[in-house]
């Protein structure tokens, strides 16, 4: 997939067909109109193209990080992916002026695929409503996909990061037809972890939704090798000393402890994969009670993986 980042690189493609919006996470909702726009390209023989922002422009915190979004995108089969920041001199341009100098005039949409609940231009003043009309003003097809609802709730990102937050991993895996996981790479810690007898791999995820403080049963994807563990997050309440808290309280520890595994990977890039909350963050009278804890936690997860059956895909 081509990726072209700024409004000054965008440039006319064949019969495009253009499908508008953030994407966050490329859920459910998202798949389908990525997937519609694919198989509209190839039919006509154009180029499906997708435009998308970043920062996120409803100033919420990403599901996923603008790389792993990218990577989801490419995955679908999306040739041609355009990143528009979304600063404040692209936030006041006018709805009109956007499809009339950006997706007419520079890309010559001949396509144009949305979600229904789709806003842009200044204040938010475009909708489908002002798409339809200026598509028969300037000549391109308009498709409106429905928000997809599950049990009569609208499946969006928002929906997603409130269901991951909450630990209820197996919906948040049903809508977004992927395990929820977050991405980052491995970097050297404070070696607590080690010093306690069971030594972790600390993490520095992208700009990504995490799930709450506490310890959770997780899946490693480690060079597309499958490894089970246990993964805490959260600010080490136990241990006061600065060697072992982070530069500040918003920012969360995260370690996993990866079962039977020895192999230095630091600077590696891993996935960690949430199957289940075992436990609350917690803060121990001493050193010795977390370790009998965390002995604890080893236990339940072995056992919880011993009878898990994955989640049936979407």
């Amino acid at each position: 997939m081509k990726v072209i980042y700024g409004l000054n690189q965008i440039r006319r493609f064949r019969r495009a067909v253009v499908a508008l919006g953030v994407f966050d996470g490329v859920h459910w909702g998202h798949r389908r109109i990525l997937e519609s726009a694919v198989d509209k390209a190839k039919r006509i023989k154009g180029r499906s193209i997708v435009i998308t922002f970043w920062p996120d422009p409803h100033r919420e915190e990403s599901l996923y990080s603008l790389e792993r979004r990218l990577r989801l995108i490419e995955s679908i089969g999306i040739e041609v992916c355009i990143v528009i920041n979304f600063n404040k001199k692209f936030s006041i341009i006018p709805a009109e002026d956007f499809v009339k100098n950006i997706l007419v005039n520079k890309l010559k949409a001949e396509y144009i695929y949305v979600g229904a609940n789709f806003r842009f231009g200044r204040d938010k003043e475009g909708s489908c409503e002002i798409l339809k009309k200026l598509s028969r003003i300037y000549n391109f097809k308009l498709k409106v996909f429905d928000i997809v609802r599950r049990n009569n709730l609208a499946i969006s990102s928002t929906y997603i990061r409130k269901l991951i937050r909450e630990g209820n991993f197996k919906v948040a895996q049903e809508l977004l037809t992927r395990p929820a996981s977050i991405l980052g790479r491995v970097v050297k810690g404070s070696s607590l972890g080690k010093v306690l007898g069971f030594p972790t791999a600390n993490i520095t995820p992208q700009h990504e939704a995490l799930p709450s403080p506490g310890v959770y049963a997780v899946k490693v994807i480690l060079n597309k090798n499958i490894l089970s563990g246990v993964c805490y997050i959260g600010n080490k309440p136990t241990f006061t000393s600065k060697k072992y808290q982070p530069i500040c309280r918003q920012i969360k520890n995260i370690e996993v402890h990866i079962f039977s595994f020895y192999k230095n990977i630091y600077a590696k890039e891993i996935e960690i994969q949430f199957i289940k909350k075992i436990r609350q963050e917690k803060k121990f009278a001493s050193s010795l009670s977390l370790v009998n804890q965390i002995k604890k936690d080893l236990i339940q997860v072995k056992k919880l993986f011993s009878r898990h059956q994955p989640y049936p895909k979407i």
